[in-house]
């Protein structure tokens, strides 16, 4: 019988064989040398820097996806200053590096609704190649906008998004005029939080949002997640709370955030929980899409970054009853099971952790450390419990606090090559590292 080699064969051969050569003509003259220059930083894997000045470029969070499945363009964000909160005039422009044509920088529209850490929520839709979305505000409402990057046909919907469902149909939220209020930093400037003076609102908390009719829906409130009793913490009751953190996981049936509180009189919550009055507490939730099934998945007062490993674990940063820190995997289940992950040598310090397409891989970094403010990003190999260092990258004592700038690592979809921010040369850039050989 004769064979035929379909279009759509060919289409993918000539796609993939472009991407790779493209890829490829990237790091024929890496930036290793000029990235160790300043004594500080070192680069394990050839590395590139694909944004430069005039701007500082970011991305944010590490949660999202990042670049196009071809691998060709990378989304970002672009700013004139640094070094100071948002204000409600502050606009950032919203683009995307093409790799394969010198990293030239395309713009695609701007923000109003923006912080230093996730930006303005700019990611891929999940499952298309050319729909991108970001968070911007009109007048006295937040936003979303949702554009064809390829057409640049642009649609608006009336509410923000935060995370969203694996097919692309829908998000969940919640509200940024709060957690500004709470973190600046996280939240948006511009318009105040109507609760402002209620510790656990009935009408705010994680919204579903439908991302092609833009209706939203209530599904968890502040008010209904206090209800859920938390004996750990003796303040617990009278604080002021707040979600952050939201995140499906990999097949839709579930979503996890974070519950954060802290008591609204400075004293007494430096009386609770120490340091200078800023201080918070923090417990992980789950629920189904509906908002049914509420549950609390890690019962400790002290949570930080965290990473659907599959749909039903979660790998976090925790503190447990015994004050001991470290990354645990924790099953979305009755039985509640939970492993360490990675030794105190190896993983010892919390990091931003994602896990390569492969789940035998987690990505993570740590924060500005020593007197060099250096920022690891690192591979942790899951069954030989092997770290392998990626990047130490300089970070200047300016970049401290709200305006910090953390590497957030983010890999492409095929988990060939890791994305990250630092001011390690030039301001706020992006560098790509590639780690090929390293998963050979």
């Amino acid at each position: 019988m004769q064979k035929f080699i379909s279009i759509a064969t060919v289409l993918s051969v000539f796609l993939l064989l472009s991407c790779t050569s493209g890829i490829d003509r990237l790091f024929q003259n890496p930036d290793n040398e000029r990235i160790a220059a300043d004594g500080h930083s070192k680069a394990y894997v050839p590395v590139k820097r694909i944004t430069s000045p005039p701007g500082n470029h970011w991305f944010g969070y590490y949660d999202k996806i990042q670049c196009d499945p071809t691998n060709r363009y990378v989304l970002g964000m672009r700013t004139d200053f640094e070094h100071r909160s948002p204000t409600p005039d502050d606009v950032i422009e919203i683009g995307m590096v093409d790799l394969f044509d010198d990293c030239k920088w395309i713009r695609l529209g701007e923000s109003r609704a923006w912080g230093w850490q996730q930006g303005c929520q700019l990611q891929f839709i999940p499952g298309s190649a050319d729909e991108v979305l970001w968070n911007d505000r009109e007048g006295d409402q937040f936003v979303c906008r949702i554009m064809n990057i390829k057409s640049r046909v642009q649609r608006t919907i009336p509410w923000t998004v935060y995370a969203l469902s694996p097919d692309g149909k829908w998000a969940i939220t919640t509200d940024y005029r709060r957690i500004n209020d709470m973190r600046p930093g996280y939240g948006y400037a511009g318009i105040p939080d109507p609760n402002v003076d209620v510790l656990a609102p009935d009408n705010a908390g994680i919204w579903k949002v439908d991302l092609q009719t833009g209706e939203a829906q209530l599904i968890v409130s502040l008010a209904q997640a206090v209800a859920v009793p938390f004996p750990l913490d003796e303040g617990f009751s009278e604080a002021k709370h707040w979600f952050n953190h939201l995140l499906v996981n990999p097949d839709g049936s579930r979503f996890v955030f974070l519950q954060r509180w802290k008591h609204p009189d400075r004293e007494k919550n430096k009386m609770l929980y120490g340091g200078s009055g800023d201080s918070w507490r923090t417990r992980m939730m789950v629920a189904s899409p509906d908002g049914s099934d509420l549950q609390i998945i890690i019962p400790y007062n002290i949570v930080s970054h965290f990473i659907w490993r599959d749909p039903s674990h979660v790998l976090s940063w925790v503190r447990t009853p015994e004050n001991d820190f470290g990354f645990f995997l924790f099953e979305d289940s009755p039985t509640g099971n939970i492993t360490r992950i990675g030794e105190k040598d190896v993983m010892s310090l919390d990091g931003h952790c994602t896990y390569l397409p492969d789940n035998e891989w987690i990505l993570n970094d740590a924060y500005p450390s020593g007197a060099n403010r250096f920022q690891s990003v690192y591979l942790y190999h899951v069954q030989t419990g092997k770290r392998i260092p990626l990047a130490d990258l300089y970070s200047p004592a300016a970049y401290t606090g709200e305006w910090r700038c953390d590497t957030h690592p983010r890999s492409t979809p095929n988990g060939q090559f890791v994305i990250v921010d630092s001011p390690n040369w030039d301001g706020r850039q992006m560098y790509m590292l590639d780690i090929r050989e390293i998963k050979r």
